[in-house]
Order: structure tokens, then sequence, then C-alpha cells
């Protein structure tokens, strides 16, 4: 049987690095399996934020590839303002953080390039794209934002060809996220954002959301809306459970090595030990809208007053964290349990995840962020390791971890709660009984929720 075609256009492709991009390079290797055949179309000349080329494994062969040029504004923002090179990863400083500089910045990159600066890609998309299709017969066009612009591709392609069925993905909201409220904008700019918004919603045959909340929004403003998670690649989780077998003195000697390294890069007072740590760990992109302060309030003061503790725990970042954070902690009392790696590619990150004791996973503090569920929360699943999140009360995120067993969400004024949960987890560790114990985590690998897109594909 002849497989049908579908027409992935992406922003994000390997080598680009971070959760943005394996969405749909987890989906492109799946999908032959159920009967689609993923043609992706993505920029020539992409300003990436980040860079993973260990990704480029992933990537399905003899898929076809179709690239053109695409005009990003990102070096001309940089020229004027050296933070704005944050634009790109979709952050900037937001409150007392922010020079004139960054506010003049802000206000442009939200009135003037509206949904994003990567409208500029529209247009020549379009009159690319509606020749490729009708010459390769390809009538399924999957649109994945942010960049939200790219949605407006799918719109654009949707009016010329109404009978191509056009799914758009959704890996954020819209004008629901969080840092929207902070982009300066005009009431006539935000009736635009909205305006184009509700039409990709109601134009799309089908609107994908990464979250329940989320998925519950979208059809509240008229879209045809399925939530369908990320998840975790059974192929990673094997790495994962290989690395499970290691032995105690190689992980010794490996965190030696990744401490020399920290020690190095932030010149700790106190070098910790060579015994086995207690490990609290970051793994991914951590910015100022969600930082969790109480977090590190609530280890200070278990540092202060549990020497046993003090003796034992490392606060591990593996990815990229905003200086202005870095500056706070280490101007408390964890600055010599601080352990930075700076940015890994994907397979360093799946390690660290495991020679791991807590995993902390972040989101925006308010309400209207409750649906979004950070992507690497799945592959800490699939490690068996215990979770604290943070972020807005009754969130998709701790729906998750009570459902598997694996962790405990908080919100950003918890304090106490916070140190009892760290307190309780350290004295299992500490008698060794600290055990991987996640349940129902099936549902969420990528193969599975594959299976359940080419169901929606019909």
């Amino acid at each position: 049987m002849e497989q049908k075609k579908i027409l992935i256009i992406t922003y994000y492709w390997p080598p680009a690095g971070g959760p943005g991009v394996q969405r749909w390079l987890k989906f492109a290797k799946y999908l032959p399996e159920f009967g689609w055949k993923p043609v992706v179309y993505t920029p020539e000349n992409p300003n990436y934020p980040l860079l993973d080329e260990s990704l480029l494994k992933d990537v399905p062969e003899n898929i076809e590839i179709v690239k053109t040029k695409i005009w990003e504004p990102y070096q001309l923002a940089e020229k004027l303002n050296k933070s704005n090179k944050k634009f790109k990863a979709g952050q900037f400083d937001v409150g007392k953080n922010q020079s004139w500089k960054s506010k003049l910045s802000i206000w442009v990159r939200g009135n003037f390039f509206i949904p994003d600066a990567r409208v500029f890609w529209v247009k020549p998309s379009v009159q690319f794209l509606e020749r490729y299709l009708k010459e390769n017969k390809i009538e399924v066009v999957v649109t994945s934002g942010p960049p939200h612009s790219l949605h407006l591709i799918g719109l654009s392609l949707k009016k010329k060809l109404p009978n191509l069925k056009w799914i758009a993905d959704f890996r954020d909201p819209w004008t629901e996220i969080s840092y929207y409220k902070h982009l300066k904008l005009t009431k006539s700019s935000d009736r635009k954002h909205r305006q184009l918004e509700g039409n990709v919603f109601k134009s799309a045959d089908i609107t994908l959301a990464t979250s329940y909340t989320d998925a519950e929004n979208f059809r509240k403003k008229g879209a045809n809306a399925i939530c369908i998670t990320n998840g975790f690649d059974e192929s990673d989780s094997g790495k994962i459970a290989e690395s499970q077998n290691c032995k105690i003195e190689e992980l010794q000697n490996r965190e030696t090595g990744d401490q020399k390294k920290a020690s190095q890069a932030l010149k700790p007072s106190n070098p910790q030990t060579l015994k086995p740590n207690f490990t609290l760990s970051y793994i991914g992109v951590l910015e100022q809208l969600r930082n969790p302060e109480n977090l590190w309030k609530a280890l200070d003061e278990l540092v202060k007053d549990y020497p046993d503790f003090a003796e034992s725990f490392i606060l591990k970042f593996a990815g990229r964290v905003d200086d202005k954070i870095l500056d706070s902690i280490e101007d408390s009392g964890l600055k010599s349990h601080i352990l930075n790696l700076g940015y890994l590619s994907h397979d360093r990150a799946i390690e660290e995840m495991q020679h791991s004791d807590l995993l902390l996973i972040t989101n925006f503090p308010h309400k209207s962020s409750k649906g979004i569920i950070p992507g690497k929360i799945f592959e800490y699943l699939a490690t068996g390791k215990q979770i604290i999140s943070f972020g807005p009360e009754e969130a998709d995120v701790s729906k998750i971890l009570e459902e598997t067993r694996a962790g405990k969400h908080f919100g950003y004024n918890d304090l106490e709660t916070v140190k009892s949960f760290i307190l309780e987890k350290f004295t299992l560790w500490k008698n060794g009984d600290l055990l991987e114990n996640t349940q129902n985590i099936e549902q969420f690998s990528r193969k599975n929720l594959t299976k359940k897109l080419a169901e929606i594909l019909g």
C-alpha cells in the first residue's frame, strides 16, 4: 500500500537544539510505521539559538527535506542591544532587569513583527509551496509553532487550496502564553495578534495542543482542538536503561570530572568530595520568567540547617541558565554547591538526568500557563527519577505527576512544603530507599503518540 504524504512546515529542525525541534522530528521518525511519508519544509539559513548535532541521528534516512531562504532581523536587534540575542529563543529581560534598550527592543519586537520576527518567511513560502503541493500531490500540511508566523503560511495555503487538510500544531499558546503580556503591545497590535490567532483556529481543520488545558482553551476560541502531548523516545529510554547499570565507582569518576569542569567555570569556594552526592538537577533552558526563587531559598535554608544535607548536596544545571539567575544563586549560600555544565547535547542531557536524584521542572507562575507541559517532563518520566515541579495551581503537569506517581508540583510561593519534600527525599536517599517507582508512562512514548496522530490524520 502506497504511503500518504504529509508536509511538515517547521522552523526548528536538526541541527537545531532544544525542545522545539524534537516534537516533529520524532513524529517524522515514526510516521512511516503508520502509513505516512513525511516531507519537511524548513529554512535554508535559520538563526537557531541552540545547536545539537546529536539530533541528526534521529532524522529518518531518505526523508525529503525542502528548504528555502529566510530573512530574520535578529542581527540588527543584537547590534542595538546585546541582550536581544535572547529574542530568538523567545526570552527577554523582565521587570527590574530591563534597561531602556531592552524596553525599546521589546516594544519593537511586539508591535512591528506580528506575530514574530520570522514573519518575513511567510509570503515567499506560500508562493513556493502552492506550486510544490500541487506538483507533488500532497494533501495534508502541518504547521508547527512557535514561531506562530508559520501558521500564517498554513492559513494562506488553506485559502488558496481549500481541499488541503491543514493541521495547526501549537507547541505553546499564542496570546495566552505568559510572556505575551510583557510585549508592550499597543491596542491595535494586540487586536491584530488576536485576530490572526482566531483566523488560524477557525480555518485549520485540526488544531493540535500539547496540553489538556490548551486544547480546552483553543476550543473555546473556535478551534477543532485535540491534545497530543509531547513524550519520550523509547530508543532514548533504552540508553537510559543501559546507563542504569553503571557501577557506582564509574558514576563517582564521571561526576568528579564534571565537578572539576564546573569549579573552573564558577570557582566554588568549597569543592565537593569524591563520594556520591544527593543531586537536584535542572536540565534545559531556564529563563527569568520561570525562576523558582523560593526553591533557592529553601535549599539555602536546608544547607544551613542540616550539616549532612550540606555535605552531600549538589545543585546541577545542564543547559542554558539566565546569567541573572545564576548571579542571584551564587550570592546565596548555594555557591559552593553549584555544578554548572552549560548546554549539552540531547544524549548527554539524558545521561545527566539519569545521574541525578531529583529532577527540577519549572513553568510560568501565572494561572494562564497551567496548560503548559514542558517537553522535558516526559524524558524525566522515562528515567524513573522523582520530579519536583513549580508552576500555577491545578497545572496539567500536576495531573501527570499524580497519575504517574513521579513527583510533586508546587506553587511559586510554597516554601516549607518544598523544604519538607526535599528533606523527605534526601532522607530516603541517605538510607538507600529513594526508589524509582513511576507507573503508566507508556502512554507518553513517542511511538504511541505518533499512532494517535496517525489515527487523527485518517
